[in-house]
């Protein structure tokens, strides 16, 4: 942490031809003392802004996990939303073939008695095999949906899980959307963007760059070192350890011009700068994310309701249009007609309730806050 360092140090020269200034005594001598930098090095050296670094690297790398896990639990709950949306699509389409194929039976029954026209028995036919070909297509995109969820699905011993024919996903997920995920309670006005992870993780950044900074205009100091050591043959004695037998030393060195020193100085202060401008338009960024996506919410949230009353009017209108064909004064192409309106119209209500779930899951995502899971 400190720019000091603690040294000691044996030495025992022999030989024939050995310099006298090098002669020691016969046990060797030892020597023990510290070195310390005045000038460069006093404040700030490469291995301690290494150290401080590695610490802000440390914090920044946690925050960088936690977005990590953030966007996978949002892929998953996405995958999760698409299973969802494809075997609602499933259900519908299986109500209205089942329907389709019981008025084909009544309508072929009244026209082998002579009460309506052979040919109202091939448009009911059509209108059959149109919801079988379409239960088809949208269970082909159930399997894909259900094959995609099964990439998030694991036991603890990393061991895949598949989903069963006879697991399937719950209906109504409004509030257990918002439950698990964490985000009923929101409130963008409380909401603190500096504590976001993104946030944290540049802010590190921007304080290793700092301290980067701090050690390229240390470089610009001359290189001041002194040391002093106590000298002694008998290490065991601590008395034999007198002031009077010291090494003492000075180095002192400085480059004339400078030049490397001042570009790496104006380099650091451009990744800084950088790292500061990045922080800034981050900032920016996620504030008009939460906005928008908080809009978005309030938005789906009134098309559901429109939807919802959409789908209420086109039933009345089919089931009217269903008493006036018992009574003979209607067709099976009307019928039709408002059966294909009203499936229309409950794609749709599928269609923005799973946008709807989407959305919450991209506030999640956006906010960045795991969720604490139940111990239930």
């Amino acid at each position: 942490w400190y720019g000091i360092d603690l040294k000691a140090q044996f030495e025992q020269n022999e030989g024939y031809y050995l310099n006298p200034q090098n002669t020691v005594p016969e046990d060797g001598l030892y020597t023990a003392g510290i070195s310390a930098s005045l000038g460069q090095g006093l404040w700030i050296n490469e291995r301690m802004a290494t150290l401080r670094q590695a610490r802000f690297y440390r914090e920044q790398a946690r925050a960088d996990l936690q977005l990590a896990v953030t966007n996978v639990l949002y892929e998953a709950a996405l995958a999760y939303f698409n299973w969802l949306q494809a075997y609602q699509k499933v259900l519908l389409y299986q109500r209205f073939l089942e329907n389709t194929t019981e008025r084909f039976v009544g309508i072929k029954t009244s026209a082998l008695s002579g009460a309506i026209p052979l040919i109202d028995t091939t448009e009911a036919k059509i209108s059959v095999q149109s919801r079988e070909l379409s239960l088809q297509e949208v269970r082909l995109d159930y399997q894909k949906a259900k094959l995609e969820l099964a990439n998030y699905l694991w036991l603890g011993n990393n061991i895949p899980v598949e989903l069963q024919d006879d697991i399937f996903p719950e209906g109504e997920l409004s509030d257990i959307v918002s439950r698990t995920l964490q985000i009923t309670d929101f409130d963008l006005q409380d909401f603190q963007l500096e504590t976001h992870p993104k946030m944290r993780s540049l802010n590190y950044k921007v304080q290793a760059l700092e301290v980067e900074k701090r050690l390229k205009a240390n470089k610009l100091l001359p290189v001041i070192d002194v040391n002093y050591n106590f000298i002694t043959s008998e290490p065991r004695n601590l008395n034999s350890f007198y002031t009077q037998n010291y090494k003492a030393g000075l180095r002192f060195s400085m480059p004339l011009f400078l030049r490397k020193e001042r570009g790496n100085l104006q380099l650091a202060k451009l990744k800084l700068q950088d790292g500061e401008f990045d922080l800034i338009n981050t900032r920016l960024t996620l504030q008009n994310k939460i906005i928008a996506v908080n809009t978005e919410l309030e938005i789906l949230k009134e098309q559901q309701d429109l939807v919802e009353d959409l789908v209420i009017n086109y039933t009345t209108m089919l089931e009217a249009e269903l008493r006036k064909y018992q009574v003979g004064e209607s067709s099976i192409f009307l019928i039709n007609s408002r059966e294909l309106k009203l499936i229309d119209s409950q794609l749709k209500a599928i269609e923005v309730t799973n946008k709807l779930y989407k959305a919450k899951a991209q506030l999640f995502k956006t906010l960045a806050a795991i969720p604490e899971l139940d111990e239930e």
